[in-house]
């Protein structure tokens, strides 16, 4: 089950030419990265083959103190990453990177996205004798890697074998002894860049806002299907095996899980939220006195709706940012309190006014309904829901945590139903034709909307389906 959207995971991999502080440039690419994961974090540090790691359930802040970072050593390499689960718990198991020692060496992974074919691949190499220690999709590739690094010439090869294998999205930083890998899965569902600093060091990320917290300048994204190794010969770039299969990033990088700041496949991501607005604003229009949109992820799309209606922007609500976002709260009753907590009305930029209010979804409608509340009791006289996406109406099996349409509220209910469940006047939501305008482009993937889905629908799409013990009929 799950209750709202789910963030995504960061991962974040360093070159140095030299020994340097490079625990504390993880750090703080982590730190930009936190929006992306907010359960669970770690950074492994490599000194000359040696790998000293630090990870643990908790914000990147509060995993890392000032004791634990000064216990790394100075090194030429490392890799970080910041968690949701998407497929395994939230356990200390299930801590990234993972590292792996085995008989020609060390090796640790990182891993954004979701095999689509995990569960398959899971049960074929159980039949054949491997042993799991966590419940995670990472896990099965750093398995695969490692079964072929047994055999391959180089650490690159053994990665390019076991992309073979692998289905789905995968965005994945490693780091061997001496190298340190990015690859992007084929479809690049996931984003992924690469920068350099001013002193010449190599940095890998999710987003192009941890470049820039390390200050490192931004030269590309990884492609889709693209390996990158960053060694002291330099940087060598090759393509998976199955790489050219038409791009499909997942368009709600754009729309939700994206810091504004960041560009992704060389568009940026306030740009394509303030396009979503402005689009809302021509598509459905509202009678009103103000615009506010709901933090983080509403306000740019906000700001596109004033611009394009004249509708004057406010800002209606004050954020707690103290408190992790809404979606981590594992139960419903804990879950509105924290809205409760998380986000106040700002009574005079809403009170006897039309409002249109800008949020990004609407998954099970609780939250909307809460959020509508709070501006109903800071005495809107009106609220108009403009939502930048489209209604939600399908599982994802990429990495954002819908499994089923069980509880999608779109699923049961038409619009103008919905709208009365929230308790707003009316309820428009981006269509799906307008996707494109986002990224001027259709190379994304909206499967989560129109059910089109870019790979084979998975055998088990149960997030929880390393958990249990498997049926003799699920073997």
């Amino acid at each position: 089950m799950f209750n709202s959207l789910h963030e995504e995971c960061g991962v974040f991999g360093v070159f140095s030419p030299s020994r340097e502080n490079v625990a504390a440039l993880s750090y703080y690419a982590l730190y930009s990265l936190q929006h992306r994961g907010q359960e669970s974090c770690g950074i492994v540090v490599n000194d000359d083959g040696l790998f000293y790691s630090h990870k643990d359930i908790g914000l990147v802040g509060e995993v890392f103190s000032p004791d634990v970072m000064r216990n790394f050593p100075l090194g030429k390499i490392a890799v970080g990453h910041v968690r949701y689960a998407t497929t395994g718990a939230a356990s200390r198991a299930n801590c990234q990177p993972i590292e792996i020692n085995h008989q020609k060496g060390r090796m640790a992974l990182a891993h954004n996205g979701n095999l689509s074919n995990a569960f398959d691949l899971r049960c074929e190499l159980e039949m054949s004798g491997a042993i799991f220690h966590t419940t995670s999709d990472t896990e099965i590739i750093a398995y695969i890697v490692t079964k072929e690094r047994l055999s391959a010439p180089s650490i690159e090869s053994a990665l390019l074998r076991a992309t073979e294998r692998l289905e789905g999205a995968y965005s994945i930083v490693l780091m061997s002894p001496t190298k340190l890998i990015a690859a992007r899965d084929p479809m690049g569902f996931r984003p992924l860049c690469f920068g350099v600093t001013p002193s010449g060091q190599y940095v890998v990320a999710s987003e192009s806002c941890a470049l820039q917290a390390v200050g490192a300048r931004l030269e590309r994204d990884v492609l889709p299907g693209e390996m990158l190794v960053f060694s002291d010969s330099g940087v060598q770039s090759c393509f998976l095996p199955s790489h050219g299969k038409k791009q499909k990033t997942c368009i709600f990088e754009y729309i939700y899980f994206a810091r504004p700041d960041s560009v992704i496949d060389g568009v940026g991501v306030h740009f394509a939220r303030v396009r979503a607005g402005e689009i809302l604003a021509e598509t459905y229009p509202a009678d009103a006195d103000v615009v506010i949109g709901v933090p983080d992820s509403g306000l740019d799309a906000a700001l596109g709706y004033s611009k394009k209606s004249g509708i004057p922007y406010g800002i209606g609500f004050i954020k707690n940012k103290y408190i992790g976002r809404t979606f981590i709260s594992p139960g419903s009753d804990e879950r509105l309190d924290k809205v409760k907590i998380k986000l106040s009305a700002i009574r005079d930029t809403v009170f006897q006014k039309r409002v249109v209010m800008i949020d990004d979804s609407i998954v099970r409608g609780t939250t909307s309904g809460s959020i509508v509340k709070l501006l109903r009791d800071a005495g809107a006289r009106e609220v108009h829901v403009r939502i930048s996406s489209p209604p939600f109406l399908n599982p994802c099996y990429y990495g954002t945590d819908i499994d089923s349409r069980e509880h999608l509220i779109a699923c049961r209910n038409t619009t103008e139903e919905i709208a009365r469940i929230i308790g707003a006047d009316s309820l428009g939501y981006l269509p799906i034709e307008a996707l494109s305008s986002l990224t001027g482009a259709d190379n994304y993937c909206s499967a989560c909307f129109d059910g089109v889905y870019p790979t084979k629908i998975p055998t088990d799409v149960r997030k929880e389906r390393f958990e249990a013990p498997l049926s003799a009929k699920q073997r």
